[in-house]
């Protein structure tokens, strides 16, 4: 290979390991736009994938938002890594899940707040109605004013808490080897004003 081939194989792998990525959003507006110019030239297939291509990107940077969201951990317990998955309509109606567990000694719980996803209306059924929250042997709550749905299994040491906040999100906080005030505190300390602004 000639010196100067090489000189310009180097240049080229240096901008492209130094280069940094677009943003998030400049990527969303580029495959809008290209799904516009698709459109416009009759490629409605290339101009739909482009449009649900930037759709997922949009959920994702709403879930990577939505993260922060997520409590901190209690005194005496363990806060994991927090993670989110942004799922298209066309699994299961699609929706944004954030989660992120904590631990205290064999104590495990789980929070985890949903958005846009069908399983909303069941969630609202059971807090609306008490009938549906007992079937499954919930008892209906106030929690720093959500309605929530509270299901303890005193044996088993392990429950779950479901709260709809806004009619838009669920948050969910599950626990094993645990007591029901601990599924209470976790309840608490999640910020719900600021979910509702999200």
């Amino acid at each position: 290979m000639r010196p100067k081939r090489i000189a310009q194989s180097i240049f080229v792998l240096a901008v492209m390991c130094f280069a940094s990525p677009l943003p998030a959003e400049d990527n969303v507006l580029g495959a809008i736009e290209e799904a516009v110019r698709q459109y416009q030239a009759g490629d409605y297939t290339g101009a739909s994938s482009n449009l649900d291509y930037a759709s997922q990107l949009v959920r994702q940077r709403k879930s990577e938002r939505m993260k922060d969201l997520l409590p901190d951990a209690p005194t005496g317990w363990l806060a994991g890594e927090a993670s989110s998955q942004a799922i298209g309509t066309a699994v299961l109606g699609g929706g944004l899940t954030v989660s992120r567990d904590y631990t205290r000694e064999n104590s495990v719980l789980t929070v985890e707040i949903v958005s846009d996803s069908p399983v909303l209306q069941s969630v609202l059924m059971m807090t609306n109605n008490p009938l549906f929250a007992g079937a499954g042997g919930g008892k209906l709550e106030t929690l720093k004013g959500q309605r929530a749905v509270v299901n303890y299994d005193t044996s088993r040491k392990r429950g779950e808490v479901y709260v709809v906040v806004a009619s838009r999100f669920i948050v969910t906080i599950k626990g094993r080897h645990v007591t029901r005030d601990d599924l209470l505190t976790f309840a608490q300390i999640v910020d719900y004003e600021s979910l509702e602004q999200n």
